[in-house]
């Protein structure tokens, strides 16, 4: 009994020197820290769940063993760990992986300096990140920015144009005013700030997350945001050997083929990552057939424990045919898929509008590590783009009953015309009539680099330099004669003052220029085979920023600040004398300033502050007075203030965020587009029917303010819950000159107009929405999101009247289930169905014209029909087959 009782002790004794190891570490997806995961100790009962921040400690009763550590969504993962007795093992950092995002925490994350996530800043800022098992699992066949649409304060719209010409407005403020990222490289384009998503189709193949940091100036780096700050975090070089193959289908006989394959990284620390991708469709409305490819290849290499480089070159060539705005009434009397952009020839498809482009992005990250607490992060980049788009240039005969363009119509007669030989004075023609590209080509390069070092253990300070240099070339050239033999643009020639010359010159044009990406990519047509315009622009930047952070565990403070140059110089060959083409060079400063604090004043509970003032410089195209070379007097910098605050909740099972701002924007330019009608071509005689009219507003003042919230609850371990609420009013203020000019940019009109208290258009100004996934048997899920938007307001620029939309609202849904295979780990085929507008809403997501109803007019639920848009798109499928090895 004694010797029991002796063994008994010495047991407890054990136990309880033992029970005095403790085992820490922190749980993240690759990104940033994942809350709520559970951690257990094998062969035990000790387990825990991680933090807010993805953190956990057990106390561990032995001094050897393994923890596991599980995550709805996430392969299991096992990790040894040894702990001395009374002593504390820190595991580091473990990144699981996601069962649907091809291995993301096995990616070399490159640039961290450089790539602005919030989780590598103390200092809270409203934001929403979108993981790579989101992207892929939901994209189907929309834009990239289909992701972005359960996200507070956004609107996406543009969809019902084709592939590739959706939108995103982020808190009332559109694509220009908002600064999209590519690991780290500024993307929005340097003439006008303006994203265009085809040329980025390939994102969603790409992209290991996206996440938008919304307000002013989220960004540390020197990068000109009012509504936020959009960063697209790309896969890098993967550490281990794999890849996958994928397969997708979809209504209007979309199709869609990707493979992937990833060396690994070797003993000398070398890899690669290459994919490829095809994609081809019919589009949802009518005449909107597109194809595209997409590539990306990743080459890492780790020198040593200090070095570290990745080379990344990505292009998506694509064309795809477009869908414009158009009256109410020709859908209701063509039905809602109705395109009047295209018709037959010889009974084979033709369209009017297509859209080509190919953007090679090419980048070298390098990442330094100089010391434990200096860090450098630099990325080297230039991007390439070469396309257009076409459409009618000359007399366009009417459209015929029925609603389709008549090309056999329009071949006979150009062929009717003497010698075949089409002519244009101006805007004046012989009755011929081509389908002309409007091309955009530019080289861009461009350095940014991040040098942080943590001065203390509570203060920290970035600074940095943001290099970029960007020249432009936009002409139009004959993309197809229609049966002429030749075409003729005569023009009088303008002088240094832009005043004509009385020298004529003429371009005879004998040659086209195939619509089509990859022609387009290594064949320029010679200047005298150009028609209609011929200009190019040079614009250098150069800016320094700064941050420095003070922070400790509950309380933390900031203040960042940047100042750029930017010059702009503007080049006619096409209408100006040979010693008058080139432009006055003009150069603008600008600054911002941002600061803000936070302070955690319970476990779970805490609050932000923050406020900024950018002065900021006028984009190129609203420098020079009407697209010619005479500099615009009324353009300034833009003065931008913005005040936010917001109150953040987490807990193992339910976190929330609630954020309040107010954004003043002054003395800036606002562009909108739609195409005309008859009322249109009564009132400018030199307009046809169908074609583009643009309207620009200067000296604009808008004021933004809202209220957001968002939230995430994990109730039980199979159920994951998601909602989002923003309640926005965003005016403009005082008054505002307008413009009005058509496709080949000349001047119809020009107006002062009151505007004081009119309704920022082009995004719902209030959202909500909840969402769900489900895991009702391992490893096959089910998720579906509602939305709901209201005070959608027409997309008119500065108004003082604008004309409201019907609210409506959308639900989407899925299923997913991924079957193990095989002997390795990852080896597995996935399964995906979507259907998006499940019960098929019937609804006008847009509006160009802001035009009321009386007493006379026909309406649809409310709108007078005579107001130009889009309708929604309707119920749509799509299915993906994915193999993993």
């Amino acid at each position: 009994m004694k010797n029991w009782l002796l063994t008994g002790l010495f047991f407890m004794i054990v136990s309880t020197v033992f029970s005095q190891g403790k085992v820490t570490g922190t749980i993240t997806d690759g990104t940033g820290g994942l809350p709520g995961a559970n951690v257990v100790i094998k062969g035990s009962n000790t387990a825990t769940s991680t933090d807010f921040d993805g953190k956990f400690t057990l106390n561990s009763p032995s001094s050897t063993g393994e923890i596991i550590i599980s995550f709805l969504g996430y392969d299991n993962q096992t990790v040894k760990f040894t702990v001395s007795n009374g002593a504390t093992t820190n595991l580091g950092t473990i990144a699981l992986v996601s069962s649907s995002s091809n291995e993301l925490s096995e990616i070399v994350v490159m640039g961290k300096g450089i790539i602005d996530l919030a989780k590598e800043r103390k200092t809270p800022i409203a934001v929403s990140t979108i993981k790579a098992a989101d992207i892929q699992a939901k994209i189907g066949t929309a834009d990239v920015t289909q992701t972005m649409v359960n996200t507070p304060s956004v609107y996406v719209a543009g969809q019902a144009g084709g592939y590739g010409d959706s939108r995103v407005n982020v808190r009332g403020f559109a694509q220009d005013n908002t600064a999209f990222l590519l690991n780290g490289q500024p993307i929005n384009g340097m003439e006008d700030g303006k994203m265009y998503w085809s040329n980025w189709s390939g994102m969603s193949d790409i992209a290991n997350a996206i996440q938008i940091q919304r307000g002013l100036g989220s960004s540390k780096l020197a990068i000109s945001s009012v509504g936020g700050t959009v960063n697209f975090i790309t896969r890098a070089t993967e550490k281990k050997e794999g890849g996958f193959v994928s397969l997708g289908v979809a209504n209007d006989n979309y199709f869609k083929t990707t493979a992937t394959y990833n060396t690994g990284v070797n003993a000398k620390g070398w890899g690669t990552s290459v994919m490829l991708s095809h994609w081809q469709g019919d589009g949802y409305n009518d005449g909107t057939k597109g194809e595209g490819q997409t590539y990306f290849i990743s080459v890492g290499y780790k020198a040593n424990d200090k070095h570290s480089f990745n080379f990344l070159l990505t292009g998506a060539p694509q064309w795809h045919d477009q869908n414009f705005t158009k009256s109410i009434d020709s859908y209701l009397k063509y039905g809602r898929k109705y395109n009047n952009n295209w018709g037959t020839q010889g009974g084979e498809y033709k369209s009017e509008r297509t859209n080509y482009y190919h953007k090679p992005v090419a980048n070298l990250n390098w990442d330094y590590d100089i010391s434990d607490k200096t860090q450098l992060s630099t990325v080297l980049y230039g991007s390439w783009g070469r396309g257009g788009g076409t459409g009618s240039y000359g007399t366009k005969p009417a459209t015929p009953a029925g609603g389709q363009i008549n090309f056999d119509g329009i071949v006979a007669s150009n062929q009717a015309i003497v010698d075949g030989r089409g002519n244009a004075d101006g805007r004046s023609t012989n009755g011929a009539y081509v389908i002309r590209s409007s091309v955009n080509n530019h080289a861009w390069y461009g350095l940014v680099s991040n040098l942080k070092n943590q001065l203390t253990d509570n203060l920290s300070l970035n600074v940095g330099l943001d290099l970029r240099t960007y020249k432009g070339t936009h002409f139009r050239q004959v993309s197809d004669f229609m049966g002429l033999s030749s075409w003729t643009d005569t023009r009088n020639l303008k002088d240094g003052n832009s005043n004509p010359s009385g020298t004529m010159k003429s371009n005879y044009v004998t040659q086209t220029g195939r619509a089509l990406p990859w022609p387009a990519t290594f064949n320029t047509i010679a200047e005298d085979q150009r028609i209609d315009y011929d200009y190019g622009e040079t614009i250098s930047y150069g800016g320094v920023f700064s941050q420095l952070e003070y922070s400790t565990n509950n309380f933390s403070a900031f203040f960042q600040g940047s100042l750029s140059n930017q010059s702009h110089q503007r080049e006619d060959r096409f209408d100006y004398l040979p010693q008058d083409q080139k432009s006055e060079k003009v150069n603008n400063v600008g600054y911002n300033v941002k600061a803000g604090t936070s302070y955690k004043f319970a476990e779970n509970h805490s609050i932000y502050a923050n406020a900024g003032y950018y002065n900021r410089q006028p984009y190129h195209d609203n420098i020079y007075l009407n697209f010619t070379n005479a500099v615009n007097p009324l353009t300034e910098n833009e003065k931008i203030f913005g005040l936010e605050a917001g109150y953040t909740f987490s807990s193992k099972i339910f976190s929330a965020s609630l954020n309040a701002y107010r954004t003043s924007w002054k003395d800036r330019v606002t562009t909108t587009s739609t195409t005309a009608v008859a009322a249109d071509v009564i009132k400018y005689p030199s307009l046809q029917l169908g074609d583009l009219i643009y309207k620009t507003n200067e000296g604009v003042e808008q004021v933004h303010t809202g209220l957001e919230l968002d939230f995430t609850a994990k109730p039980i371990q199979d159920l994951s819950l998601t909602g989002f609420f923003s309640l926005g009013d965003w005016q403009y203020k005082g008054e505002v000159v307008t413009t009005t000019r058509d496709e080949s940019l000349s001047t119809l009109d020009q107006a002062k107009q009151d505007v004081d208290g009119g309704k920022v258009g082009d995004a719902a100004q209030v959202t909500y929405g909840l969402g769900f996934r489900y895991e009702f048997v391992k490893n096959l899920s089910i998720d579906a999101d509602w939305r709901y938007y209201d005070k959608l307001f027409s997309n008119v620029g500065a108004v003082k009247n604008n004309l409201e939309l019907p609210s409506y609202d959308l639900v989407d849904a899925g299923i997913s289930y991924k079957l193990f295979i095989g002997k390795g780990k990852h080896d597995s085929i996935g399964f995906r169905v979507n259907v998006n507008n499940v019960f098929d809403e019937v609804y006008l997501s847009e509006l160009t014209t802001a035009t009321a109803t009386t007493a006379t007019s026909n309406n649809y639920k409310g709108i007078n029909v005579a107001n130009t848009g889009f309708f929604g798109l309707g119920r749509t499928w799509n299915f993906s087959l994915r193999y993993n090895f």
